[in-house]
């Protein structure tokens, strides 16, 4: 591999630090090029950075690249590193299908994930708690609405009630794992970002998506503990992943189950 390649792999932190707020950006750039049987578009950006760098997200391949580095020199790097790259574009466009099949047909009857198991919503008005009334032993989540809601208005109340228990969860488990970690969490912050699952904050704060009420409880202790351990080591070096595993001994087969299953689109 080519001395200033750099792969950024870590969606839940990590990766090159930003250029400075007051630096200017460079606008960037549409190019393509052919990788095995693939033509492959993808985005370029200059920055003040020593290496190239290149993830795959959900919007395909993006680049960043020194000023002084040529588009050939790019193009090469790229070509090195062809079948990694074809290997996430693939994994990528297998996980938009999965999130796909996995769309909730908002109304009566409405399934989706919670806790890692299916929620039925029923709509009950007059009858549900204010906010909607969660009925464990039927796994259904009763919403004050009248049978005539409209998809976008059974969505919208499923989303609030979520959140709603997604800061209470958070909040139990923050509580619980703070303690065994040695540290101390001042603001919870609930996100909404489409990749990042979590960041903490040298002063104690703790963001968490809220979507991650979809996963099992094994998966939210996971990004939980990871962000409090970063109160410790705002890193991810081998220290920092001994500090999670000694609260959460097998995350790595819980970040690979968090990463292999995607949560369902609210769009």
């Amino acid at each position: 591999m080519r001395p200033f390649v750099q792969l950024a792999l870590d969606l839940l932190g990590g990766g090159v630090p930003a250029a400075p707020a007051h630096a200017p950006r460079a606008p960037d750039t549409k190019r393509q090029l052919r990788l095995g049987d693939a033509v492959v578009p993808y985005t370029l950006q200059r920055a003040r950075r020593r290496s190239i760098g290149f993830t795959v997200g959900p919007d395909g391949l993006a680049v960043r690249a020194p000023a002084w580095v040529t588009l050939a020199a790019v193009d090469a790097a790229l070509q090195d590193k062809a079948g990694w790259i074809l290997r996430k574009l693939g994994e990528q466009q297998a996980r938009r299908r999965q999130q796909e099949a996995a769309r909730i047909a908002w109304g009566p009857g409405a399934v989706l994930p919670y806790l890692g198991e299916p929620l039925t919503v029923v709509l009950a008005h007059g009858r549900a708690a204010r906010g909607g009334m969660l009925v464990q032993d039927a796994r259904e989540l009763h919403l004050p609405l009248a049978h005539g809601a409209g998809p976008g208005q059974v969505r919208d109340a499923v989303q609030a009630w979520l959140m709603r228990d997604a800061r209470r969860c958070f909040t139990e488990r923050l509580d619980h794992f703070a303690p065994l970690l040695g540290v101390r969490w001042t603001q919870l912050r609930l996100s909404s970002a489409r990749t990042r699952w979590g960041s903490a904050r040298t002063g104690g704060s703790i963001s968490l998506n809220w979507r991650l009420m979809h996963y099992r409880p094994a998966i939210i202790d996971y990004v939980v503990a990871h962000e409090l351990s970063h109160l410790r080591v705002m890193d991810h070096s081998p220290r920092f992943w001994s500090v999670v595993e000694s609260v959460v001994p097998d995350h790595a087969a819980l970040r690979r189950s968090l990463r292999e299953l995607p949560a369902p689109p609210w769009d």
